[in-house]
């Protein structure tokens, strides 16, 4: 939905922009190409890959700074660079990039065999398969029910933890097995570990919690009039977007029943639009994008007073 997002960004020729998932530098692109020679772009990934790839980008772009990080740093990665109340607009693609599925030595998919990892940033934190091969059934299940919304959870949890008594688990394909054994029905269409893979990745990644972290931290440095634009791709993720977006807007949290007139509402955000979903084209070219969900806002001058 890169047209989208420069379309909801409103770029302009001057702006200081932050692409807070970089990836491999799609939004990027698209925002540096409407911006003119004072304009600049902060962006930021937790994936050494996507370090790499914009520091290729960089030798040919001044305009463009990259910070390896997690986007639950954004505030203090913004206030170093100075530009706090200074950003003119700010976009969170959420979810996994397509080179990390397609790399099977990344182990977010079952669609080849490799290592059991998961992690966005692999030299941090523990990966899939020191999560799965130590963690409870009951909380294995619980994530599988709440992450994935897996109707299976307690069959799947169960035969997880059986599997690893034998050996600790290793392998994508080991995991999407035991997974399918587990399952006792099939949706068309889908894995039946696709939604085991979902909830696992989220957890070992705390993907929830770095959204709910991000979002008031991305207001806070927008200037009055800069613009959020978040592309969620999850249920639970279109809901936190959804909830703070609307409370957000529904300006200062007065009692019910205490009389105020419009102007004492202040809300800190206007937002722009109905959610918006990628067209037949997009999804025909990329189905992993038929999920995508565009919510976009517009910071008032009240947020910060």
């Amino acid at each position: 939905m890169t047209r989208e997002v420069v379309q909801a960004l409103n770029v302009q020729a001057d702006g200081t922009y932050i692409d807070a998932t970089f990836g491999r530098g799609g939004h990027t692109r698209a925002i540096l190409s409407c911006l003119g020679p004072a304009g600049r772009v902060l962006a930021i990934d937790r994936d050494p890959e996507a370090h790499h790839c914009a520091k290729q980008m960089s030798e040919t772009e001044n305009r463009l700074t990259f910070v390896q990080a997690s986007f639950s740093e954004l505030f203090e990665m913004v206030n170093s660079h100075g530009l706090v109340h200074r950003v003119t607009g700010l976009v969170l693609d959420l979810g996994v990039s397509s080179p990390q599925l397609d790399s099977h030595e990344r182990g977010f998919s079952f669609n080849g065999d490799g290592p059991l990892d998961m992690r966005m940033n692999p030299d941090m934190g523990p990966s899939a398969a020191d999560w799965l091969n130590t963690v409870t059934e009951e909380r294995l299940r619980n994530c599988l029910r709440e992450l994935g919304e897996e109707r299976y959870s307690r069959r799947i949890a169960r035969a997880v933890v059986a599997a690893r008594t034998s050996r600790p688990l290793s392998r994508t394909l080991e995991l999407a097995d035991i997974v399918a054994r587990a399952v006792p029905t099939r949706e068309p269409g889908k894995h039946p570990a696709t939604r085991t893979f979902q909830a696992i990745r989220m957890q070992v990644n705390q993907e929830l919690g770095e959204l709910k972290s991000v979002l008031p931290q991305a207001l806070s440095v927008l200037e009055p009039g800069g613009r959020l634009v978040v592309i969620s791709f999850h249920s639970l993720e279109h809901r936190a977007v959804k909830q703070f977006l609307r409370q957000s807007a529904s300006g200062d949290p007065y009692p019910p029943d205490l009389p105020v007139t419009h102007d004492q509402i202040r809300p800190a955000v206007k937002i722009l639009g109905k959610p918006l979903r990628p067209g037949q084209q997009e999804v025909e070219a990329n189905p992993r994008a038929r999920s995508a969900t565009l919510r976009a806002a517009e910071k008032t001058a009240h947020a910060d007073s």
